[in-house]
């Protein structure tokens, strides 16, 4: 029963691939809106029956809205969470957009073990989650930011390392790359706003006992 007073609960989406797959999971708890479309001219859709608000967002800015309050719910990529280091509760692991965070070298230079690469050059979108893979290793590396073709780096010299996402590896393997080691397994999380926790503790609790139901039963049916 969605009271007249009740405040907006406004929910992050992420333009890109999570997009849809983010859309359909909470379609199926009952949050929907008509004309939630990735491309819609509209960035704020509402469905002001159920008293929702959804936000189009870029990826990498839905952590900040969430930290700041203008989105008490994102669905956001591991890789973005780790990297940006906002100030939110990650309360789901939502089981889509699953992939690996992994260090790679090129094939015909590669060193017989980690810690080999010490006081190399690492090229990487993730350079915060990179330093924490690499200093919990003990090796202190020279971080340079990139955003995008980060396998370019060690074939023109820029670096002898990259941290990068690999999905099926194929990309890697054209341009001479091995893994050699896995920094973190990653997939799309649901994340929320700590003062939004507070205030909306119902709601929020309801959608994610939903959401884990709905998970554990779709988990069982793939595993019959």
């Amino acid at each position: 029963m969605i009271k007249d007073d009740m405040q907006y609960l406004t929910i992050a989406l992420p333009k890109g691939k999570l997009f849809y797959l983010a859309k359909d999971l909470f379609a199926k708890v009952g949050f929907v809106a008509d004309n939630l479309e990735e491309k819609s001219r509209k960035l704020v859709i509402t469905n002001e029956e159920l008293k929702l608000k959804f936000i189009i967002a870029k990826t990498a800015d839905v952590p900040t809205y969430v930290e700041h309050g203008a989105a008490d719910i994102g669905v956001i990529g591991k890789d973005v969470l780790m990297e940006a280091q906002k100030d939110v509760y990650e309360l789901l692991d939502l089981g889509f957009g699953r992939c690996h965070l992994m260090m790679a070298v090129p094939k015909d230079k590669k060193r017989a073990k980690l810690t080999d690469y010490t006081h190399t050059r690492v090229a990487t979108k993730f350079p915060n989650v990179a330093k924490q893979f690499f200093t919990s290793k003990g090796m202190q590396m020279e971080y340079i930011k990139m955003n995008g073709s980060i396998e370019l780096a060690p074939i023109v010299g820029l670096s002898e390392v990259i941290v990068d996402i690999v999905e099926t590896g194929t990309t890697l393997n054209e341009n001479g790359l091995v893994v050699l080691e896995e920094v973190c397994p990653l997939s799309a999380r649901m994340i929320v706003n700590p003062v939004s926790m507070r205030m909306e503790n119902d709601r929020i609790k309801k959608i994610v006992t939903d959401l884990r139901e709905l998970l554990r039963e779709e988990q069982c049916g793939h595993a019959n």
